[in-house]
């Protein structure tokens, strides 16, 4: 399949957040990755409902929405409602991670799964059929701008592997640290989207920088 990009609209400028899904628009942008931090689960706080309705007043592409909170069953529904396409849970806060994708799909979205850099691959097995999108965190998940971790290329092969023993179709995420160094290295090792935030908002043209990393496969 073709290489997907969705950036993180958390590295974006607020002040002009319309202006700038508007550029992600115009852009060859697969998704629109929304971060959603509780300052709980992880030690930062980003935005939450009414800025993700917002965001998908504007947005001509999918919202894939990554709820990196405590409780996230208890905002499905409204996370749904206010626009997300793709609904992403940590497996490290889900007790019943199979009752939470079953409800995720209940409400007509994607049901992605996020793994920490800590967690194996392997703690997927059970499930991975039922999974749309598994996110492999390639950064401590809280913060942006972080170095990307080196054993994330092995740990996406690792995955690869398990999505094809089971004749799975999960998408292999990656989100941290991107850039067009790494890419080429995770298409090849079988990630399918990449996420990436400061490397796209922070450069001088985000809308090249999308195109060059979806090229970087080739």
């Amino acid at each position: 399949m073709n290489p997907l990009i969705a950036p993180s609209i958390l590295a974006s400028d607020f002040a002009n957040l319309q202006k700038e899904v508007e550029m992600l628009n115009r852009s060859e942008a697969d998704f629109i990755h929304v971060d959603i931090m509780d300052g709980v689960f992880v030690p930062n706080i980003s935005f939450g409902i009414p800025v993700t309705e917002s965001i998908h007043k504007h947005a001509k592409k999918p919202l894939d929405v990554h709820l990196m909170i405590v409780r996230p069953d208890d905002y499905l529904e409204s996370f749904r409602k206010a626009g997300a396409e793709i609904l992403t849970v940590h497996l490290e806060v889900c007790t019943h991670l199979h009752r939470t994708l079953q409800a995720i799909k209940q409400l007509g979205a994607k049901a992605g799964v996020a793994i920490n850099p800590h967690t194996p691959v392997s703690f997927l097995s059970e499930v991975i059929e039922e999974i749309d999108l598994v996110c492999v965190m390639s950064v401590n998940p809280g913060f942006g701008g972080q170095k990307f971790i080196e054993n994330t290329y092995s740990k996406v092969s690792r995955l690869k592997d398990l999505i094809v023993s089971k004749n799975s179709k999960t998408l292999i995420e990656v989100d941290g640290g991107v850039n067009l160094t790494n890419a080429p290295q995770l298409f090849q090792a079988g990630a399918d989207v990449l996420v990436a935030g400061s490397f796209v908002f922070n450069s001088s043209d985000p809308i090249q920088i999308i195109s060059q990393l979806k090229e970087s496969v080739f």
